[in-house]
């Protein structure tokens, strides 16, 4: 099932406005540099606006994302052309041999069982080639981030270029370590329309991740911090064998 924020067209629509803040980006766009990838794949696209800095940089990059709402969006971006987009996740993939796999936005806790993580894994694997490089970020689970995804903490209003302001705020539903659901609400002064959108995400351990990665036939290079979060997530660096 795909959240509402991203599957919903309305929503996607707004996602960009709503995290304008994305210097983790540059970090990644920094990465692809610094390991030489001219072939990159981006896990979780979502709106592209990773995939979108790559092909500016010139970079072949293949986008995937099971959410066709913020497909819509991205194909409508500069650069969009220069992609090639996958309506999909990583077990749909066509045949690829890239240099490099990224999975950004903390995508990595949206699968919540063993096997649908495992499969994920394995879907990566077979899109790199020998020896490339797959990335991705995970929260540390010993921050505890979910207790700030309160109104108290979230609460804002953005004024989007042609919508109007919104409102919005999360609000935390449940907290079944290793599991944490929460629910974003979504006011438009426009028509006074409310959205929803709920969410659970999985808090792995970094011993667990690592394990994970073995099984599914990576080498764990180093796990890097979060220039952006400093101690707040972990950043995998693995090569495929």
């Amino acid at each position: 099932m795909v959240d509402a924020l991203f599957g919903h067209a309305r929503l996607a629509g707004i996602y960009d406005a709503m995290e304008a803040d994305r210097g983790d980006l540059e970090h990644y766009v920094a990465m692809v540099r610094e390991f030489g990838a001219r072939r990159v794949l981006d896990v979780g696209c979502g709106t592209g606006e990773l995939v979108c800095l790559l092909v500016k940089d010139g970079v072949e990059v293949v986008g995937v994302d099971p959410a066709e709402a913020s497909l819509e969006v991205a194909k409508g971006k500069e650069f969009a052309e220069r992609v090639r987009w996958v309506h999909g996740d990583a077990t749909t993939l066509p045949p690829l041999e890239v240099d490099l796999a990224v999975m950004t936005g903390n995508v990595a806790q949206v699968f919540l069982t063993d096997e649908d993580w495992a499969a994920t894994l394995n879907g990566v694997r077979d899109a790199l080639r020998a020896e490339g490089r797959f990335v991705f970020e995970t929260r540390d689970p010993a921050r505890r981030a979910w207790e700030e995804w309160t109104r108290e903490h979230t609460y804002a209003v953005t004024d989007i270029p042609g919508v109007g302001e919104v409102e919005r705020w999360s609000d935390l539903t449940a907290v079944e370590l290793p599991f944490v659901s929460f629910r974003g609400t979504y006011v438009f002064a426009s028509d006074g329309a409310v959205l929803t959108s709920d969410s659970t995400l999985r808090f792995r351990e970094r011993a667990e991740v690592e394990e994970s990665l073995a099984a599914a036939g990576f080498r764990v290079d180093e796990v890097r911090d979060a220039p952006d979060r400093p101690g707040r997530e972990f950043v995998f660096v693995a090569t495929r064998l």
